[in-house]
């Protein structure tokens, strides 16, 4: 495989034609390696536009849903970011490539290890985002990776005004990426970016219904 063809043709035939046209984020998938963040036996597809299976039942999202992410939050130099599924580290490096002072949690200790080896400047932290982590502070953006039932009004609260939610919530075949931003202490605004399908976190997956 030709990296560099691979990684032209990720940016310029994927990700660019999904309207992510900011410079800075088609900058940032340019310069972090993005073959270095795939498992081994997966390395031929690092820049296809699907899925890639990571363990534990995550994903590494596909490219273009990271660019629409990247371009939503709009990080910028020495911003706090929350990244919540650390996965192999990928988005808390391209959330940290913008210049974002980022925090990664995840629940399974081996990715947040994984990472840690990875990555440097990045803080990482290993704890159950979806029930009891919370280490107290705001945040000017906050990135979820993998999907959730609902907007969390916990993350909701942890945003700084003028902050940044990314999330994607639903159930499949169908769910809605959405950027929620506070507005001011008691206000948000939501807007609907994009209809897309990931695995939900652990323990964020929807409640099962009861039938009678």
């Amino acid at each position: 495989m030709n990296v560099e063809q691979a990684r032209f043709n990720m940016i310029e035939q994927q990700v660019r034609p999904w309207d992510v046209l900011d410079f800075r984020v088609l900058d940032t998938l340019r310069a972090v390696r993005r073959e270095d963040f795939v498992p081994q036996a997966l390395r031929e597809q690092a820049f296809s536009d699907v899925m890639l299976p990571i363990g534990h039942g995550q994903v590494m999202m596909p490219p273009v849903v990271e660019g629409r992410m990247l371009q939503a939050l709009a990080v910028q130099p020495g911003e706090q970011v929350l990244e919540i599924g650390t996965g192999t580290g990928y988005t808390a490096a391209c959330l940290a490539s913008m210049g974002g002072q980022v925090t990664s949690v995840d629940i399974f200790a081996d990715f947040t290890e994984v990472a840690r080896h990875r990555l440097s400047g990045v803080t990482f932290e290993t704890g159950d985002a979806s029930a009891g982590w919370d280490d107290g502070r705001r945040y000017d953006a906050i990135a979820i990776t993998g999907a959730m039932a609902e907007v969390p009004e916990s993350y909701r609260l942890k945003l700084n005004e003028g902050g940044r939610l990314f999330v994607i919530v639903g159930e499949a075949p169908v769910m809605q990426a959405l950027l929620v931003t506070r507005e001011g202490e008691d206000r948000w605004t939501c807007e609907s970016l994009f209809e897309t399908c990931l695995p939900h976190l652990i323990h964020a997956e929807p409640r099962p219904a009861f039938t009678f």
